[in-house]
């Protein structure tokens, strides 16, 4: 694979995925409402963009899902808000709360970018077929959020899940497993179909097809 060039087409195809996710995020179906949690749309163009711009493209584009993702928590906070709003993290659990809100919020969805971008470079190396490489991708990228922000929850929040949801802390695990089987499932099938249908779509413009390949 040649290197990867940072040039006008780059920073032009950038700026059209990051527009797609203020589209969505404005539009209210990057992320949905749901009694505990938000459900998510806007972690597809992170994983589209990775493949096609590589890692550090979908670590900014992660980046960018974040910053939607705190906003929305904090503009309309749901039952997890506090882990997800650093402001709301702030008045609730102190400094150390917002340092670990924004682990979750921002610091997770970077990563999103990051594993969907290098998976896709290795996967390509091995010359593993796109109509394999982008369901793995899109499933890994997805799982990669589910996993790693209900994940963090668990490991750093805790006691204060168990308090939102009322439940015991022995069944904090049980409580996040449910969701990383349920929603995260769901996810992932999810941006398995959407993330290949989108990405061969644009293989077939050269230009798209030859930004994706480059490592």
């Amino acid at each position: 694979m040649k290197t990867r060039r940072y040039d006008t087409r780059w920073i032009a195809l950038m700026a059209l995925f990051i527009a797609i996710q203020l589209f969505l995020n404005l539009s209210g179906i990057g992320l949905i409402p749901l009694p505990v949690i938000k459900g998510t749309t806007l972690h597809i163009p992170v994983i589209v963009g990775a493949v096609i711009l590589g890692p550090m493209a979908g670590g900014i584009l992660g980046g960018v899902f974040g910053l939607c993702s705190i906003w929305n928590n904090t503009m309309s906070p749901a039952l997890l808000s506090f882990a997800l709003s650093p402001y709301i993290a702030a008045q609730e659990l102190g400094a150390a709360g917002a340092a670990k809100s924004l682990w979750i919020a921002l610091g997770c969805r970077i990563l999103i970018g990051v594993v969907a971008g290098w998976l896709w470079i290795g996967l390509k190396r091995l010359k593993v077929n796109d109509l394999v490489a982008l369901p793995i991708v899109g499933a890994a990228g997805a799982m990669t959020n589910t996993i790693l922000v209900m994940g963090s929850i668990y490991l750093l929040l805790s006691p204060e899940y168990a308090a939102a949801k009322g439940i015991a802390m022995d069944a904090v695990l049980g409580a996040v497993l449910g969701v990383i089987g349920s929603s995260g499932v769901l996810e992932a099938i999810g941006a398995v179909i959407l993330v290949t249908a989108i990405c061969k779509a644009l293989f077939r413009v050269p230009n798209v097809r030859a930004q994706a390949t480059a490592g």
